[in-house]
């Protein structure tokens, strides 16, 4: 019988693979009952970036998928900052106040400029913070923060890839979705094992 994982030494194992500014930002939380292996979700700039992590399911990964996919983790959180100063966010915010100010005033028509526009860049918003292309970005740092840590571009794809189907099988869902289906055959053709490239 497999001896369990003791939750504080692999804390402390996984700090000591974060980068710096990770270790400062990043908070790494034992959830023994949640369903999912590994949970992480935006932030807010200025609060802790709190990763929870199953570790009943978290032991039955190998060490370099373990690696990966808390190296991954941390750059997601790089990639999806939400309060980046960029067009779609200023222009939610005016949206949002434009849309306050012409309920106040009772304009149907301005409500329904100014609740359209606010509409739109929200959506820009949320898929510069979540779509595929972030996602896919999220994966390609993990592997530049892995190099860093003695792992070649090869191995750190071929662990993140293992990683991601692992995690499928421990979460006892069937079949990945389709997010993780596209960061799969990114993965697969970094790790060397497909030459063809998903466009994103």
């Amino acid at each position: 019988m497999a001896i369990a994982m003791n939750p504080e030494a692999e804390i402390h194992r996984l700090l000591d693979l974060m980068p710096a500014s990770a270790r400062m930002r990043c908070k790494l939380i034992s959830r023994p009952h949640q369903s999912q292996v590994l949970r992480y979700q935006p932030a807010l700039p200025w609060g802790d970036r709190p990763i929870e992590i199953n570790f009943r399911l978290w032991q039955h990964l190998d060490t370099p998928e373990r690696d990966l996919l808390l190296l991954r983790a941390v750059a997601w959180f790089n990639t999806t900052a939400l309060l980046k100063l960029d067009l779609y966010q200023g222009l939610t915010v005016v949206g949002l106040l434009g849309t306050v100010l012409q309920v106040v005033q009772a304009d149907p028509v301005g409500i329904l400029v100014a609740g359209g526009l606010t509409t739109f860049a929200g959506l820009q918003v949320w898929q510069n913070t979540r779509g595929i292309p972030v996602e896919v970005a999220a994966d390609r740092q993990a592997l530049q923060l892995a190099q860093r840590r003695g792992y070649s571009e090869q191995e750190a794809a071929k662990a993140l890839l293992s990683g991601i189907a692992q995690v499928a099988e421990l979460e006892r869902r069937p079949v990945l979705d389709v997010t993780e289906l596209i960061r799969c055959q990114n993965l697969r053709q970094l790790a060397g094992e497909s030459e063809v490239k998903v466009p994103v």
